[in-house]
């Protein structure tokens, strides 16, 4: 198991944020499996302002739940910027958040092609009425964990500056 003690005054300082500014958050995550909402309701009173998080490791979980777009799928692939995106905003359209974090990637150790290597994750952050902000990470097959904890950084970044702003 993953140690997100490290992170852990991060989604501390998160989570006053959007106490404060009254933000509600909702996680969309397919290979961090639920890391990034499981850190932020570690937090005592997170209850506040986490709404939910979408764990959508499969293709078929991120239609059904997200409402991505299956042809989208078949065209780009799980892994990609358009459907980190649409991952974002079908989170937001299925919750009660004003900003979201959608995380879609490869972990490893397999599952990984020249096109996407493992280590290749896609985010999004989407804020209620604005456009989402989408960004591709290539942190190299450092191993399972390690891809993930890195993910696991990145979208906190995006959800603080979602919440900052």
């Amino acid at each position: 198991m993953l140690d997100l003690t490290p992170l852990r005054g991060r989604a501390l300082a998160i989570i006053e944020r959007a106490i404060a500014r009254r933000v509600m958050i909702a996680t969309a995550e397919s290979c961090t499996g639920g890391l990034v909402a499981a850190l932020l309701t570690s937090v005592p009173g997170s209850s506040a302002v986490v709404d939910r998080g979408f764990v959508t490791y499969s293709n078929d979980a991120k239609i059904e739940m997200l409402a991505v777009d299956p042809r989208l799928l078949a065209r780009v692939g799980a892994v990609s910027r358009e459907v980190a995106s649409a991952m974002a905003m079908g989170a937001l359209a299925r919750s009660r958040a004003d900003v979201t974090v959608a995380i879609t990637g490869i972990a490893g150790p397999g599952g990984g092609s020249p096109e996407k290597p493992v280590g290749l994750v896609h985010f999004a952050a989407a804020r209620r009425g604005d456009t989402p902000l989408t960004q591709e990470v290539r942190f190299g097959d450092l191993g399972r964990d390690e891809v993930r904890l890195a993910a696991v950084e990145t979208a906190l970044d995006l959800i603080d500056r979602l919440t900052t702003a």
